[in-house]
């Protein structure tokens, strides 16, 4: 624990943060960022959080992405990957310039607003053309760099139509590129620490765990009642950050 950097209140509390996040991630395909980002933070510094974040969807995306590969719509998402990679550089540097209050006030508001559009669900017939694709990497990256949180633009944007198995399918490809590409920058900048990969690797047997037990449930739950509680609790994770941050 004294390698970890966490009490025993704080340990047993973020286990239980990281696997229902990764159960999260096994039934839905995506979540468990916000999830890991909004639950850890409350104890631990943003900084910490987020390059081992990372390095947890980048093992996740991994393992999911063969089993989906030829679903993945790839024309889309090489546009919304090259706004990715213009963007997360920036995105990293504001992770650094930040403090950590104003880190979990950003990804508090983030979280929340993010939650509040995905409640509205589909409204399109299919992915949007290039510039929504350019546009979806670009504040993608910048969340994805500073936050961990760049989910919610291509999620929005490859979940408004309704081919889901496609969307997901690209969701995941995505994930693992702008994940890997902004752990990379991570440990370049020197942000991926001894300590952060020892909680990593500590913690990712918990993932491993998660995911398979979601998968699991998922062919047993309908999926949009489980999405509904998941945006509930994003809503509620995301207004605690908030309301730390502006009391703190």
């Amino acid at each position: 624990m004294e390698t970890l950097g966490l009490a025993v209140p704080a340990l047993g509390y973020a286990c239980i943060a990281v696997l229902l996040a990764a159960f999260v991630r096994g039934l839905t395909g995506f979540g468990s960022s916000l999830l890991w980002v909004s639950s850890l933070t409350l104890v631990l510094a943003p900084a910490e959080v987020v390059p081992m974040v990372l390095l947890f969807e980048v093992a996740a995306s991994a393992a999911l992405l063969p089993a989906v590969w030829r679903q993945v719509h790839w024309r889309s998402l090489a546009w919304v990957s090259a706004g990715m990679l213009a963007a997360t550089p920036f995105g990293v540097t504001l992770l650094l310039a930040l403090s950590a209050d104003g880190l979990r006030l950003l990804i508090g508001l983030v979280v929340v607003v993010a939650s509040l559009l995905l409640w509205r669900g589909p409204r399109a017939s299919g992915p949007g053309g290039t510039a929504a694709a350019l546009a979806t990497g670009l504040a993608s990256g910048l969340l994805n760099g500073s936050t961990a949180a760049g989910g919610p633009p291509v999620v929005l944007f490859y979940f408004a139509g309704g081919a889901l198995a496609a969307g997901r399918a690209s969701v995941i490809a995505y994930f693992l590129l702008s994940d890997a590409l902004g752990a990379g920058i991570m440990a370049s900048q020197g942000l991926v620490s001894e300590q952060v990969l020892w909680r990593w690797t500590a913690f990712l047997p918990l993932v491993g765990l998660g995911i398979w037990l979601g998968h699991r449930r998922f062919l047993r739950t309908s999926p949009e009642l489980f999405r509904r509680f998941v945006l509930a609790l994003l809503t509620l994770l995301g207004a605690a950050l908030i309301v730390r941050a502006v009391a703190a």
